[in-house]
């Protein structure tokens, strides 16, 4: 699913730097759901920006086979002056995907009615993360990639949520960055246990929230 080469990470702060991976080397299998666990800081949502690419390793590699979905529900790509329909169709054209089968699903999905062609500006928090849900939903990924989050809304939206999340990985991956242990065993199998600038690839999820607690001292 992914190949690290020589794979470095560094951050430059007042006082020194901060390593949140260094010289890793390792491929995940294709047949695993993988869980990014570690302290809170340690360094997952830089990991999985990495492996999304929107962030660059400072020096090394990483191989990507399939196609990787952006973090689930990320609403930082949108423009606020355009409606959320036509943010919708823009990113389907910037991703290669059918305008008319993207914008219809996110209608149907997000819920939003005619709020869909107000400008994103003027969308509640719970509003823009409808439509970014929706329209992470819409693409189809070979890997999905989250970030703490994976539902929005009242119950009912969260149901509609979690049913279509769990249609798409009948066919697909996951990478999970979450601190909550129910939710990780409910997707993932396999983790890398980021501490102290070190990473360490688990095959057996459970050996890794094991070692992740001794290493909080519980």
């Amino acid at each position: 699913m992914i190949d690290f080469q020589n794979v470095t990470k560094t951050y430059r702060l007042k006082g020194g730097v901060r390593t949140i991976v260094r010289d890793l080397s390792l491929s995940v299998p294709r047949d695993r759901n993988l869980a990014l666990i570690g302290r809170n800081g340690a360094g997952k949502s830089t990991m999985l920006r990495m492996i999304a690419g929107s962030q660059a390793p400072d020096r090394g590699r990483i191989l990507r086979h399939g196609r990787m979905s952006w973090p689930m529900g990320f609403s930082g790509g949108m423009h606020p002056a355009l409606t959320g329909r036509q943010n919708a169709r823009f990113i389907a054209r910037v991703t290669g995907i059918d305008t008319d089968e993207m914008a219809g699903f996110v209608a149907d999905f997000s819920e939003l009615g005619s709020f869909l062609d107000m400008p994103v500006s003027t969308y509640s928090s719970g509003m823009r993360a409808r439509l970014a849900f929706g329209i992470s939903l819409a693409a189809k990924f070979d890997c999905y990639l989250i970030d703490e989050l994976t539902e929005v809304g009242d119950a009912a939206f969260k149901k509609k949520c979690r049913d279509a999340f769990r249609a798409r990985l009948e066919n697909a991956r996951v990478i999970v960055a979450a601190h909550s242990e129910a939710t990780l065993r409910s997707l993932c199998n396999a983790a890398l246990f980021l501490n102290q600038g070190t990473v360490r690839y688990f095959e057996d999820l459970e050996e890794a929230l094991a070692a992740y607690r001794r290493s909080l001292g519980v």
